[in-house]
This record gives structure tokens, C-alpha cells and sequence, in this order.
């Protein structure tokens, strides 16, 4: 496709749409761009995949997946279907839609890490055309899509498609912008990606069209929006919501501990309740991409307005003190074994974020690991995921998988992430103490298995 032949008008870009001769460019191809892309690849699309990692661009051209549950058949499809990888974002200039899912990380003092977001819109800036739509999915602050895209796109010559409401046959005079939150759930196997409902916020009716009618394609459901701030909201509140249930179920197991209650037990009972209640399970912390990280997003932002919000910090400060109870917690059931966390051996059980996933964003279970080498034990790891941990954003860690044989030379083993593949049964025959941060001993019954 050449500027030549781009869309004149609304309704000829949704013609592209419904007829599958639109050409969708996805950037980012991690966790959420490159399901994304297969997912558009599966219905018809043709897709070319942006990445700035030159490595997963060729191993996608091969046809080699770098995440678990993405088998080398589904590229395979996909590459049979038109898909394509690249570092050259001049290709861009060939889309109709290119859709940005990039990182949104945190730095160090809790404020918004917006390099990623930054950097792709200005590499694919002077390569935009009329008549194309850009959609940020990536996590983000209210106001980001008009602030950093926006600005960015018209800073680099384009304009920005902006119409008050009205007819399908809208002149496309400009560069359709729009907010779409991803909303993957790793791991999860039960809920069809299809099924989760799309909600969109366009920066103006045509890019709220031209975005709805775009994943309406492979989404059972889109929900629009009064505009691209609502959207962003909209993800932030999802996430918050659920950083604030985990952090009260958090506190709550420590009372629960001091009280001799089981607070799963507590749980269970209360989430029989048919009405006003949803339950929410306690752990070493919170990872992945947007629990530990939304609620400091909205918060920096919310210190623009003069607003502190204060519970939302509570409860992000709550999550983020959980691998250190963990850790303590530790210490103490060695000292009553006799043994001294200083030149204990502790075997780690899992380092991914939770249960059955290779994505090790913001795991506590590198925190715990880190805690642990600080106070002087000496650390292994097993999981299946990762037979690897190397230097990440917040951790350096250099360490290889162990196997899961001599459990009883340790000194104490920590269950840190619950992965099915492990059988709890033999864990605690072997091992001298087991510490268990997920209740993945809940049917067993041990002096050795200290609850935390």
C-alpha cells in the first residue's frame, strides 16, 4: 500500500476492516503484542510484527517461540497467513492500524518509566500517513495518549484526526488515534482470549469507529468510551482494585497467623456468600506487569492535581513489604530449628510471578531471593519455566536452575510460586522445612510446613 491508495473516508477504512484487506501492524512483541498479533493473524490479517529486539524478530521469522504458551505451529499459521517480523519501522508506512504494546514499567522511586512508550512513537513518527490509526494499549497514566502520541505524531508533521459526531463517510484528512488496554491474563487457560471484552477510547468519533470496528473483527464485544483518559482510567481501576483486595487479604493472613485462624479456610467460608463479595487469595507479594505497578502510576498522577491518594499507596506499600514478612518469617522457623539464616541453604521453588507462566516481571520471588543472599544464606532455585535467571531491571541475579534432588540437604525449602508441576507430597517428605508462601500444602498435614 502506498499514501496513493490509503483510505479516503471512514467508511472505505471499515470496508478494509470487514473485508480482511486491512494491513495491521502490531509493536511489541512480548506478552501482549504477539498474542495480539496471531489472534488478528488467526481471523484473517495480515500482520506485520514491529520489535526492537532483533533476536525475536528472527526467531519469529523461524518460526521459534519465546513464550510458553505460544507453540512454533501457531507462528507457523500465522507466517503461512502473511505474518511477518521487523526492526524497520518504515514499513509502517504500508498499515492501515498499528496497534503500540510496549512496556510501562516503574523506575526505582515508584514514578512512571514511559521510555518505551516515548521512544516507539518517535521511531514510528515520520513514517505515519493520513488516513492511518494508532492505538496504545500499553498500561499508562490518564492523559498519555493525548500527551506523548498526540503530541508526538503532530510534532512530526501530521495531523491529528479530530470531527465532531457524524456520518460513516468522514473524510479521513488525518492520523486516527485511539486507547485500547490490553487485558491478558497469563496463564489463564479457561477464558478464551476472544471473549474479553475490548474497551475503547478514540481522541474523536472516527478513531472510536475505526478502533471498535478493528477488534470488533476478533473480540466478541467492544466497549466504547467517552474518550482515550476514560479508557485509560478504566485499566488503571481494574488493576487498582484488585492491588487493594490482595494487600487487605495480605494484612489479614498476618492477623489470621497471630490469631490462629487459617485465613483460606476464612475464605472459602466467606466467598459462599452469593452477593457483594469476590475472594481474593493472600501470597508473597504481586507481580507481573500491572498489580505492582498501576497503582504508582495513578498516584504520580494524581499528585498533579493536588490529590494524594492514600489508600491506593497503602496498599501497593502493603504488597511491596510482603516478600520481606515472607523472609522473616523464614528466619524465625530456622532459629527454632536450631540453624541461623547466615550460611543457611535455601532452596527456592518457582521464580515466576505466579503459577504455570515463564514471565518473571516484578516477581516477588527475586525479591525473596535477593532478601535471602543479603542476610547471608546460601540460595538455589528450581523452576521449570526458567532453567536460567540472569540481569533484569531490578535484579542481577546469575543463577541456574537446580534439580529437585537432596531436598534434604537443605536447610529449609520456600514454595514462592505454586507451579502444578511440583508434587508437594514428596517435597515435604524430603525436606527438612518447607515454608509456604501459597498454600500449596493446604491438604497436608506436617510439623514440618510452616504457613506464611
Amino acid at each position: 500500500m502506498t499514501p496513493d491508495t490509503a483510505a479516503a473516508t471512514l467508511d472505505e477504512w471499515l470496508g478494509r476492516v470487514s473485508g480482511r484487506t486491512a494491513r495491521i501492524g502490531i509493536v511489541g512483541l512480548g506478552y501482549v503484542g504477539l498474542p495480539l498479533a496471531l489472534l488478528f493473524s488467526e481471523d484473517g490479517f495480515r500482520i506485520t510484527g514491529l520489535d526492537i529486539d532483533p533476536e525475536k524478530v528472527a526467531k519469529l521469522n523461524r518460526s521459534e517461540s519465546y513464550i510458553h504458551r505460544i507453540e512454533p505451529e501457531h507462528l507457523d499459521a500465522a507466517r503461512s497467513a502473511g505474518f511477518v517480523a521487523t526492526t524497520d519501522f518504515a514499513s509502517v508506512r504500508e498499515l492501515d492500524a498499528i496497534l503500540i504494546c510496549v512496556p510501562t514499567p516503574l523506575y526505582r522511586d515508584h514514578t512512571p518509566d514511559m521510555r518505551a512508550v516515548t521512544a516507539t512513537i518517535e521511531a514510528l513518527g515520520p513514517h505515519l500517513r493520513t488516513g492511518q490509526l494508532v492505538v496504545l494499549e500499553s498500561t499508562t497514566y490518564p492523559g498519555t495518549t493525548d500527551e506523548i502520541i498526540v503530541a508526538t505524531i503532530e510534532r512530526h508533521g501530521q495531523r491529528v484526526q479530530r470531527v465532531v459526531p457524524g456520518a460513516e463517510s468522514t473524510p479521513l484528512d488525518g492520523v486516527m488515534v485511539a486507547f485500547s488496554p490490553e487485558r491478558e491474563d497469563p496463564g489463564n487457560v479457561t477464558t478464551p482470549r476472544r471473549d474479553i471484552p475490548k474497551v475503547v477510547g478514540g481522541v474523536d468519533t472516527s478513531a472510536s469507529a475505526a478502533a471498535c470496528a478493528l477488534y470488533g473483527s476478533v473480540f466478541h464485544r467492544t466497549v466504547p468510551v467517552s474518550s482515550t483518559a476514560a479508557a485509560e482510567m478504566t485499566k488503571l481501576l481494574e488493576n487498582i482494585y484488585r492491588c487493594v483486595n490482595i494487600a487487605l487479604v495480605n494484612e489479614l493472613k498476618q492477623l489470621c497467623l497471630h490469631m490462629g485462624i487459617d485465613i483460606w479456610e476464612v475464605i472459602d467460608a466467606a466467598a459462599t456468600k452469593p452477593f457483594g463479595f469476590q475472594p481474593f487469595y493472600p501470597g508473597p507479594g504481586v507481580g507481573g506487569h500491572c498489580i505492582p505497578v498501576d497503582p504508582f502510576y495513578l498516584s504520580w498522577k494524581a499528585k498533579q492535581f493536588g490529590f494524594s491518594t492514600r489508600f491506593i499507596e497503602l496498599a501497593g506499600e502493603t504488597n511491596e513489604a510482603m516478600p520481606a514478612y515472607v523472609v522473616k518469617t523464614l528466619e524465625r522457623a530456622l532459629k527454632r530449628a536450631g540453624t541461623a539464616l547466615a550460611g543457611a541453604k535455601v532452596l527456592v521453588l518457582g521464580v515466576a510471578y505466579k503459577r504455570d507462566v515463564d514471565d518473571l516481571r516484578e516477581s516477588p520471588s527475586l525479591t525473596m531471593i535477593g532478601l535471602l543472599r543479603e542476610a547471608g544464606a546460601e540460595v538455589r532455585y528450581n523452576d521449570p519455566f526458567f532453567p536460567r535467571v540472569g540481569t533484569g531491571r531490578k535484579y542481577d541475579l546469575q543463577m541456574e536452575s537446580t534439580p529437585l534432588d537432596g531436598l534434604a540437604e537443605y536447610d529449609c525449602v520456600l514454595i514462592a510460586t505454586d507451579h502444578s508441576e511440583y508434587d508437594y507430597e514428596k517435597i515435604v517428605q524430603e525436606a527438612r522445612l518447607v515454608i509456604d508462601s501459597r498454600n500449596a500444602t493446604q491438604s497436608l498435614t506436617s510439623e514440618k510446613i510452616v504457613r506464611c
